[in-house]
């Protein structure tokens, strides 16, 4: 939703479409549960027709369907709904890239109880929460992550892999820390037959990923090291070591002893792949990447979206001295390469 223009004549519609932005998130998990985009795709477009196919209320899933085409998610001509591009792609249960499964980490009652607490957060300046230490497992969680969202890591892993020259199909062996679905390095070693994966998270979360390798098709080429990343033995002569996602839940002084105990874990010609919300040093640009900022202070003791420079500092204090910064494209993400 647009905020008011500069000059123009204050309403008061930009504050009250905030406060009910909840209403938004639970419209749109109620269509994902009862799979009202898929059964449209399908071609119940009318609302007597769609309620009996998802086992509902005429009059429920009529007035629901016209709340998602007010805010963009259907259409509607005479008494028809359609789906919008956006929605056909990333919504409907027969597209290859359908994403519905975010919801049920995004938009779970974990997530939401989190945000109630916010207040609190900001004046602890971390979470109040029993989960802000992101060293400890809290398997339930992180389990549910692993199912949920690896639909978003499609643009990002084909990047990724992309900048380990997978492509050139040679030997290369790849730590994927924080593995949790493990699509990130089960991208790369699709693409590269001769690439060696050891993909490292708690033990109930590996199952996901090594689920997600074995359909693969990956076999040995894919090894399970279940334990923490702060104290796990990482081994030795790996050609990149994958960071997705990961160095926000934590402080800076934590982002720098994981940083340097990656570094004995390289070879010298080694790099670090890092997938982060990166915002400009002004912190407000662009939106969703500073925005992340504020996920952070309500599920995190420490955690942050660290500007370029801030990244490029810890890295660089870890005895890595160059770090170049790319933009992930179709994606609000950046990704940093830290040469050793």
């Amino acid at each position: 939703m647009a905020t008011p223009s500069q000059g123009a004549k204050p309403t008061p519609e930009h504050i009250f479409n905030t406060l009910t932005a909840f209403q938004q998130t639970e419209a749109l998990k109620a269509a994902i549960e009862l799979d009202i985009f898929t059964n449209i795709g399908e071609g119940a477009n009318d609302p007597s027709m769609l309620a009996k196919r998802v086992g509902a209320a005429e009059r429920g899933v009529r007035i629901l369907c016209d709340f998602l085409t007010i805010h963009g998610f259907l259409t509607k001509d005479r008494g028809r709904y359609a789906l919008t591009q956006e929605s056909a792609v990333f919504l409907d249960r027969r597209s290859p890239a359908c994403m519905a499964s975010l919801s049920d980490f995004l938009a779970s009652e974990r997530s939401k109880s989190t945000f109630a607490l916010l207040k609190d957060a900001v004046r602890k300046g971390g979470t109040t929460t029993e989960t802000g230490d992101h060293t400890q497992p809290y398997d339930e969680m992180w389990v549910t992550f692993a199912k949920s969202m690896a639909p978003l890591t499609g643009s990002s892993a084909a990047f990724i892999a992309q900048l380990t020259n997978a492509s050139e199909k040679q030997p290369c062996k790849v730590l994927d820390i924080a593995a949790s679905h493990g699509m990130f390095g089960i991208t790369i070693a699709k693409q590269n037959p001769n690439a060696q994966i050891v993909a490292l998270d708690w033990p109930a979360v590996l199952e996901v990923g090594k689920q997600n390798a074995q359909a693969a098709g990956l076999g040995a080429r894919y090894t399970a090291l279940p334990g923490s990343a702060f104290e796990t033995d990482f081994g030795k002569d790996y050609d990149y070591v994958l960071l997705t996602n990961l160095l926000h839940s934590f402080d800076p002084q934590a982002c720098e002893a994981l940083l340097r105990k990656i570094h004995g874990a390289l070879k010298p010609s080694g790099r670090v792949i890092t997938l982060e919300f990166v915002p400009n040093e002004d912190r407000v640009s662009p939106p969703m990447a500073a925005g992340f900022s504020l996920i952070m202070l309500a599920n995190t003791d420490g955690g942050d979206a660290y500007t370029f420079a801030e990244h490029e500092k810890m890295f660089r204090d870890a005895g890595f001295p160059k770090t170049t910064l790319y933009q992930v494209p179709d994606s609000p993400q950046q990704v940093l390469v830290s040469e050793k």
